[in-house]
């Protein structure tokens, strides 16, 4: 299951989270961003308690700090977080298959 999040709820994640955090980065007018977010519930669905998986909206008020902080430069951007720290991203739209091996090799 995917949660959207604020920044100041993604650092509290990333912090406390004993599990890899997988965050996109995404917009609403963003049209890859709409394409893989079907893709990206479906992988939280089959990965949940193995990881977290959250959404941080870059154009709500209250989240562009951490799309800042990340150096997020476009989107939709998956940043895996493991221990506090970024580890891994995946910049843009990916079917399926390329998103669940990403997962995988990271968790």
């Amino acid at each position: 299951m995917v949660k959207y999040v604020n920044a100041a709820g993604l650092e509290e994640l990333i912090a406390t989270s004993k599990l890899p955090v997988f965050c996109d980065f995404w917009a609403s007018w963003c049209g890859p961003c709409r394409m893989l977010a079907p893709v990206f519930e479906d992988i939280s669905d089959k990965y949940e308690g193995e990881a977290v998986f959250v959404k941080i909206d870059i154009d709500e008020e209250d989240s562009e700090a951490a799309a800042i902080k990340y150096g997020i430069s476009s989107i939709p951007n998956i940043i895996v977080f493991k221990d506090g720290k970024p580890v891994a991203n995946n910049l843009g739209f990916v079917p399926e298959a390329v998103l669940e091996s990403f997962v995988k090799n990271n968790l």
